[in-house]
């Protein structure tokens, strides 16, 4: 067999660097194959090269293992592309959140819905495409497997507007297993649940016993009738009145719906996020010095990109509860022109979309609010069209106010102006 070649860019991400070594150190199906890490900051990418070869060396692995700057010199031959990039993480999106609060708009984190979401994909949509690019060019055939944000947009982008094969992958749809579990007192592990939307609204459509099969709906909709409604948060209002659980947290879930800003306007924790990424590193050197036993970072972390991966590699059928794809008639009634997110089985072959049918009207209603601005910030986010963006803006549900809207667009407009082109 053919030994897998992967090329990971924004290895140095907090978030999914760890877990994928994790998953990818831990799949002997993968053993003696080629990893390739890209990042364009120099120390973060030494950090997490150095880790990587320390784990290959305790895994017994025997990977190939490569680092570099500029994705074209690995990118030959790749057959499969993971990417968790982000632009100025923390420093831009504090912007994206700030500056439609001053302007009078209430929003929730500013990350996927709202302004927010409208400037994180103006930003990050061209630069994917420009990787894609590369990957036509120099690696048609591979898979890119995607964690960045906004998921559904940049994998509605990609669908559209390139011949690359893509998937999204998030681990949402847990979220909300574990809340419906703590809501029924029951261990998260004995529950099973199905779910489909869009990334980070989803509605879980099945909620069952592991044990017998029993169905839990009656259960879960019985509990919260009975509970206290001034304790709810946004996501057990949705569930009282829609019937099926929305995922997967209240901010999340907010970013997308006018009334959101109920889930609180505190928006990201960027001073936890600074500090994490303070404790990542004093890990990281622990380990690396000998100080921490290294075989705690060797244990599958949850995601799923390496699953996918080895699933296509070896042939063997995988089932994925959750990946982001392009719609298609997936989901029956929301357009066919939108990512949606679904169950898919993974084998040789490539992708399997699971076909769900039709939501429940009112649940298809909710999501269906998203999609004309999620169409139109792709649209304008491949052209860098100003005008376009404006649009998309007015779009968005949680804009309701047109002279606001114009202020957050000239003034988003210009700090992000460096990265955003037309790309097509």
């Amino acid at each position: 067999m053919k030994k897998v070649n992967i090329v990971f860019i924004g290895a140095g991400s907090m978030s999914f660097g760890i877990p994928t070594f994790g998953d990818l150190f831990t799949t002997p199906e993968l053993k003696g194959g080629t990893l390739s890490l890209v990042d364009i900051d120099p120390e973060n990418l030494e950090r997490m090269y150095n880790l990587a070869n320390a784990l290959n060396k305790a895994s017994g692995m025997g990977l190939q293992i490569n680092k570099t700057a500029n994705r074209r010199d690995v990118l030959s031959g790749a057959d499969y592309v993971i990417n968790s990039l982000a632009i100025e993480r923390c420093e831009l999106w504090k912007h994206d959140f700030k500056v439609p609060l001053k302007h009078g708009i209430k929003h929730c984190m500013g990350e996927n819905g709202g302004p927010g979401g409208l400037f994180f994909t103006m930003r990050t949509v061209p630069l994917i495409i420009e990787i894609f690019r590369d990957m036509e060019d120099l690696c048609p055939d591979a898979w890119f497997l995607n964690f960045s944000n906004p998921e559904s947009r940049i994998i509605l982008a990609i669908s559209k507007y390139t011949k690359i094969k893509c998937v999204g992958l998030c681990h949402g749809m847990y979220m909300a297993q574990w809340q419906v579990a703590n809501t029924l007192k029951i261990p998260t592990g004995d529950i099973e649940v199905s779910a489909a939307g869009i990334n980070h609204f989803q509605w879980l459509t099945d909620i069952r016993l592991k044990s017998d099969n029993t169905d839990l709906y009656p259960q879960l909709r019985e509990t919260v009738k009975s509970m206290d409604i001034s304790g709810l948060g946004l996501t057990e209002k949705l569930f009282r009145v829609f019937g099926y659980w929305p995922t997967c947290s209240d901010d999340h879930l907010g970013e997308y719906l006018p009334y959101g800003y109920e889930a609180g306007m505190h928006g990201y924790d960027f001073d936890k996020d600074s500090q994490d990424r303070v404790v990542m590193k004093e890990r990281v050197a622990k380990i690396l010095s000998g100080a921490e036993d290294i075989n705690s970072l060797l244990k599958k972390s949850g995601e799923h990109a390496i699953d996918v991966i080895t699933a296509m590699h070896t042939g063997v059928r995988k089932y994925i509860p959750a990946a982001i794809v392009y719609n298609k008639g997936a989901i029956e009634n929301l357009p066919s022109d939108l990512a949606v997110e679904i169950p898919v089985s993974v084998d040789g072959s490539g992708i399997t979309k699971h076909q769900i049918g039709s939501l429940p009207p009112g649940c298809a209603a909710l999501l269906t609010l998203q999609a004309g601005s999620q169409q139109m910030s792709v649209e304008a986010a491949v052209r860098g069209d100003i005008n376009l963006a404006h649009q998309a803006l007015l779009a968005d549900p949680v804009i309701n106010d047109t002279a606001a809207a114009k202020k957050i667009l000239d003034e988003l407009w210009e700090i992000n102006k460096p990265y955003i082109k037309n790309v097509i």
